[in-house]
C-alpha cells in the first residue's frame, strides 16, 4: 500500500483555495492546524470544525465511540458561539454555560509535547468533561483536576480503571460505576 501525507501551507487561512481536489482524494482525512488556536495555547492547534477524517471511528475503541461522538461537533458549535460573544453582545444562561463547558473542554484536551495519554485515561476524561464534572471546576484548574483524578482512578478506582482498560466498552454498568467514581473523586477534590 501507498501512503501518502501531504503537507499544505495555506494563505491567510483560505483552505479552500490552496488544497487541490486531488490531493484531498488521495489521504485519509485532514488535519488544519490554525495559528490563532496555537498561539492561545491551545495544542495541538487543530480546527475540529473543519478538520476530517475517513478512518476516524473505526479505529477508536468502543467506549471513545459512545463518549467522543458528539464532542467534534460540541467544540464546532463552541467555537462559533465563541466568536458571537465577543460582539459584546448579553448571552443566556444556557449559552453561557455551553460556552463555560467548551472553554472547559478545550483546556482539558490540551496536551503537553512529549506525554502521551493512555486511551483509558482519555476516555474517562473526555467522559468527565462531556458530561458536567467539570462546569464547577475553575478553569484555571482545569489540568490540575484532571491530574488529581486521573491519580485517583489508579490508586482509589483502580477497579474501573481496569475494568474499562479491558473492556474498552462503556456497558451501562461499568457506566454507573465510572459516575460513581467520578462523583466520590469530585466530592472529595479540593483543588
Amino acid at each position: 500500500s501507498l501512503t501518502a501525507l501531504p503537507v499544505i501551507e495555506t494563505q491567510e487561512g483560505d483552505v479552500s483555495a490552496y488544497i487541490p481536489t486531488n490531493v484531498i482524494s488521495i489521504t485519509d482525512g485532514q488535519i488544519y492546524l490554525e495559528p490563532e488556536l496555537f498561539f492561545s495555547g491551545v495544542r495541538p492547534a487543530i480546527n475540529v470544525g473543519i478538520s476530517v477524517s475517513r478512518v476516524g471511528g473505526a479505529a477508536q475503541v468502543k467506549a471513545m465511540k459512545k463518549i467522543a461522538g458528539s464532542l467534534r461537533l460540541d467544540l464546532a458549535a463552541f467555537r462559533e458561539l465563541e466568536a458571537f460573544a465577543q460582539l459584546g453582545t448579553d448571552l443566556d444562561k444556557a449559552t453561557q454555560a455551553q460556552l463555560d463547558r467548551g472553554a472547559r473542554m478545550v483546556e482539558l484536551l490540551k496536551q503537553p509535547q512529549y506525554v502521551p495519554q493512555h486511551v483509558t485515561n482519555q476516555i474517562i476524561s473526555i467522559y468527565a468533561g462531556t458530561k458536567g464534572f467539570l462546569d464547577s471546576v475553575p478553569l484555571n484548574k482545569v489540568a490540575a483536576f484532571e491530574k488529581a483524578m486521573q491519580e485517583y482512578f489508579q490508586t482509589s478506582a483502580k477497579g474501573v480503571w481496569d475494568e474499562l482498560n479491558e473492556t474498552k466498552a462503556l456497558s451501562d454498568e461499568l457506566e454507573k460505576k465510572l459516575v460513581d467514581a467520578l462523583n466520590n473523586f469530585k466530592a472529595g477534590w479540593n483543588g
